[in-house]
């Protein structure tokens, strides 16, 4: 770009400033107007919230918000609290762990459920809705309740087991798409279709014309086909939306059929999924996008092909009866029920927990850490920014996980053990209710998640003398305590110990050793496209075991659906109103747990924070070393991204390509003005990536 092109892009900059201002402007109008005839319709006696928020493309929590009269009741009821339990300021640090327990554990408070969306249907009772936090408010964790009532939540659902398959998983006849080109892959056939546009109807016009009978399954290897029409929606998931939804002559939404199958669409905004089945029910065909498997690098249809071959033939030397199915959780998932034992201890299966105890986990067990450290935890500008990610990290704590009905540790039952009972215990499969004091010399990043304004989030407090109370696994309760600077005082509030055992396990060396397989054939094969397509292939093994991680931790559900404009009483009370079209409304709404025989939010959860601990604190044994945050000095860790790690420092740790070993993805000589967003963190990250395959 030379001067003149720069001066040109700014003046068009400042143009869309001023548009961006009168939209918002004019946005700001319409939702005023809009607001005011809802105090309006308030004022009706017989005004119904159920039928206005439909009406006015809102939820009902926002029409209570806008005219608190009409606020259904449930939405007026107070919410249970979990007060902290008693301190005891006398009580300090002792050797060799500062475990300090209380004298009684926090009152109840029902476990908060979100909804995050999924395609599943479930006709459960809906749970409640998730407390909410005052703006600038760290929200309330949810505790156990005290005695009997909380004591009956330690048991398994009734009649819910993890077993072994007694059926042979059907394949489905694939074909893979670019809609960019129009390049369609069936089998060993290369066609090109003539695609006027990229509607839904469009494609499986096309695709059924080419390829006229079995087809079920179309995966996009290119070309977004949903986000067509972004530009005509506020936001990127009501373009998707609209895309899935809109009608098709002779198909319908899909209702679900087979083992493997679920029904409706799944509304995502990168990697959707649509279902859809003829209207004569002769034919039932998903369209997906290939990234929920790896990103295809502009790889052509042929090469993504040959990547699924590739993963096929490498997961068939582990199971005779792999197949492959839509998604890599719903595949890893299954490659794992064929790993339950038909012999021994676990012969009859894995219980599956009670609903509580889910909800529990599911509100208190966080997923990867994500963290950007801005200046003065900084420095500004930073000398350089150095990416290490550890390699197929997940795969590295899958050796143990907690099984069983777990027992109640009490703060008292834990006061009567010795300290090596404690540490046993500590060290164990366990999930802890704790309160936290980070120590007054502290001067380095957080240890452990504490609950953060919004949804879900969580932080890292690190300020010297702050206490919080919290939930956190084993392992990081462990690293907390036994840290190589100074130990953290942990007051222990309640908890749930497992026994420690490896249903996991199998499952998990097999997936290495398909993925080790893989990258072999990535480095040393003579053919680039079958190179390409061998390190795609090992990419997918890495999704099927972190999807499939993901996928144990069955989080409550969310339905998508669809009604006519002209019948807009029928969207359900509690839905969502996600997006609009002339002929329909589009909703959301949550439907709670499904009875899933497999969902097992313990194991996610214990994985889960040993990879948050690992980030901090891991040890090569081989070489006799220590790897993570805490071995950088302090102010060099700008950011935590997952499995990843971002320093202002290089670091001499061992990388032998094994899993959750650290390598080295990116370096960016400063100095460089410290990220101060995650999309500028993102592209420094880029450049760094750039920077070192060029060095």
């Amino acid at each position: 770009m030379d001067a003149k092109a720069y001066n040109a892009t700014l003046a068009e900059l400042r143009k869309d400033r001023d548009q961006i201002k009168k939209a918002k402007a004019a946005l700001a109008s319409l939702e005023e107007a809009r607001d005011k005839k809802i105090r309006t319709l308030a004022g009706y006696e017989k005004a119904n919230a159920e039928r206005i928020a439909p009406a006015a493309g809102l939820g009902l929590a926002d029409i209570a918000r806008i005219a608190p009269a009409l606020a259904p009741p449930a939405l007026h009821s107070s919410e249970p609290t979990a007060p902290d339990g008693p301190t005891d300021d006398s009580l300090s640090p002792r050797a060799p762990s500062d475990i300090t327990p209380t004298g009684a554990a926090p009152r109840a408070a029902a476990p908060t459920r979100t909804q995050p969306q999924s395609p599943a249907r479930d006709d459960r009772q809906d749970p409640a809705p998730p407390p909410a936090s005052a703006p600038g408010q760290d929200r309330e964790l949810p505790a156990i309740p005290d005695g009997p009532q909380g004591d009956r939540w330690f048991a398994h659902t009734p009649n819910l087991t993890s077993t072994h398959p007694n059926f042979t998983q059907q394949a489905r006849s694939t074909v893979f798409l670019d809609t960019t080109t129009g390049t369609l892959v069936h089998r060993d056939q290369t066609l090109r279709l003539t695609l006027p546009d990229t509607r839904a109807a469009t494609i499986l016009q096309a695709v059924f014309h080419a390829v006229p009978e079995g087809t079920e399954r179309i995966f996009i290897t290119a070309g977004d086909p949903w986000h067509h029409q972004a530009d005509r929606h506020p936001f990127l998931k009501d373009a998707v939306a609209a895309w899935l939804n809109a009608p098709i002559d002779g198909w319908r939404t899909d209702t679900g059929r087979g083992k493997d199958k679920m029904a409706g669409h799944f509304v995502h905004p990168r990697n959707p999924v649509g279902r859809y089945q003829s209207d004569n029910g002769r034919h039932h065909v998903e369209i997906r996008s290939v990234g929920e498997w790896f990103d295809p690098e502009g790889a052509d249809p042929t090469t993504i092909r040959d990547a699924f071959v590739l993963l096929w033939k490498a997961l068939r030397a582990h199971w005779n009866d792999a197949v492959l199915m839509g998604s890599p959780s719903q595949t890893g998932r299954d490659l794992w029920t064929r790993t339950i034992p038909a012999r021994g201890q676990h012969a009859d299966g894995y219980p599956v927990l009670s609903e509580e105890l889910r909800g529990l986990l599911h509100a208190t067990a966080g997923q990867g850490r994500t963290e950007l450290l801005t200046p003065p935890a900084v420095p500004d500008p930073l000398p350089a920014l150095v990416e290490y990610d550890r390699t197929f990290a997940y795969a590295k704590h899958t050796w143990k996980s907690p099984v069983g009905t777990p027992r109640r540790i009490t703060a008292r039952t834990f006061a009567s053990w010795s300290e090596k009972e404690q540490a046993k215990a500590l060290y164990g499969c366990g999930h802890w209710h704790v309160r936290v004091t980070v120590p007054e010399t502290w001067n380095h990043v957080g240890l452990l998640p504490a609950p953060a304004p919004g949804d879900r989030a969580w932080h890292y407090p690190a300020t010297p003398g702050t206490t919080f109370t919290t939930w956190a696994g084993g392992p990081e309760i462990h690293t907390a305590l036994t840290n190589p600077l100074t130990p953290w005082r942990i007051e222990i509030l309640d908890g749930l110990l497992f026994d420690d055992g490896k249903p996991l396990d199998d499952w998990a060396k097999k997936l290495k050793e398909a993925w080790a397989t893989l990258a072999a054939q990535a480095d040393l094969h003579g053919d680039p496209a079958q190179r390409q397509a061998a390190r795609l292939a090992s990419r997918a093994v890495r999704s099927l075991l972190l999807y499939g991680i993901g996928s144990f931790a069955q989080r409550p559900r969310t339905v998508t659906g669809t009604t006519p404009r002209t019948h807009e009483r029928d969207v359900p009370a509690d839905a969502e109103i996600i997006g609009f079209t002339d002929q329909t409304i589009t909703w959301q709404r949550p439907t709670g747990f499904t009875r899933d025989p497999n969902a097992h939010p313990e194991w996610a959860a214990a994985i889960w924070s040993g990879a948050r601990a690992a980030l901090l604190s891991q040890r090569h044994r081989d070489d006799n070393t220590y790897a993570g945050a805490l071995h950088t000095p302090p102010g060099t860790v700008v950011a935590f991204r997952t499995d990843a790690l971002y320093l202002t420092t290089p670091q001499s740790w061992p990388y032998h390509g094994q899993p959750g070993d650290y390598l080295n993805k990116g370096h960016l000589t400063g100095p460089l003005a410290a990220p101060a967003t995650e999309e500028q963190l993102l592209a420094l990250r880029d450049a760094g990536r750039t920077a070192l395959k060029e060095s």
